[in-house]
């Protein structure tokens, strides 16, 4: 079975994280999935609305470390930034469900959807520094501008997790409801959406967004420059060797 199943049914495409023995974590070619499912949703009329999700115990660990080391995004063309750049321009509405851990990118992602819905079991961490490496997404840009520049801070400067709750408070998720209802929540307000007018979705989207849509992919490219760059560095040897031996990294010579 895969990794990432695809469902379409009445103008809706769910794209499901479904490597639950893994927590669903993400591999290059997961990514290299989710970035065609989105190009598959933007050329098909009859695609209205796209929903990502995961399982009510977790959304997502982030990237799979071993795949991540064994084939790290060597330039802005591997998988995991066409995904990204795929999911800052997609001009359809996004919809997400979010219970359990949302690690990293399961995260950053997030910023990019239009409507989220959280299980009160969700928790949400961009733990990059704590990797010796940087933020991703555009999660540097749109982090302060959600959250404000003090949370935003704490969510990427500690790393350490917030739940559904804050989540809920600065605006990162719009409704906060039992993991066992959330993925059907976001089904039905996905459903909802696919009954209005696509143009006028598309259209009210773009103009939401067009203020700065430019600078998110901008900002999303440098990031990953920055990252690429730092991933060879020692910090992020240090912190993955440390990760692998399960053991407490040793940034004191970093």
């Amino acid at each position: 079975m895969s990794d990432i199943l695809s469902h379409v049914d009445g103008g809706v495409m769910t794209l499901t994280f479904n490597r639950l023995a893994r927590k669903n974590s993400l591999t290059a070619a997961m990514y290299a999935t989710l970035a065609d499912a989105l190009e598959q949703a933007q050329a098909d009329a009859s695609v209205r609305v796209v929903v990502l999700q995961g399982d009510e115990a977790i959304f997502s660990a982030g990237n799979d470390v071993g795949d991540f080391l064994n084939a790290p995004p060597a330039d802005q063309n591997t998988p995991v930034f066409r995904f990204l750049r795929n999911i800052a321009s997609f001009p359809k509405p996004l919809v997400a469900a979010v219970c359990g851990p949302a690690v990293g990118i399961g995260t950053t992602m997030l910023f990019h959807c239009d409507l989220v819905y959280a299980g009160d079991n969700a928790a949400f961490s961009m733990p990059f520094v704590n990797l010796g490496l940087c933020a991703e997404g555009a999660s540097s840009l749109l982090a302060p501008q959600m959250f404000g520049y003090h949370r935003a801070a704490e969510a990427l400067l500690l790393g350490d997790a917030f739940y559904a709750e804050a989540a809920l408070e600065v605006g990162l998720v719009n409704k906060v409801l039992p993991p066992s209802e959330a993925n059907g929540y976001a089904q039905a307000v996905a459903r909802k959406l696919a009954a209005k007018p696509l143009s006028s979705l598309v259209e009210t989207k773009r103009l939401m967004k067009k203020g700065q849509q430019a600078l998110v992919l901008h900002t999303m490219a440098e990031e990953g420059d920055v990252f690429g760059r730092m991933l060879r560095e020692p910090a992020a040897k240090e912190a993955f060797s440390a990760f692998l031996q399960k053991r407490q990294p040793d940034f004191s010579q970093v």
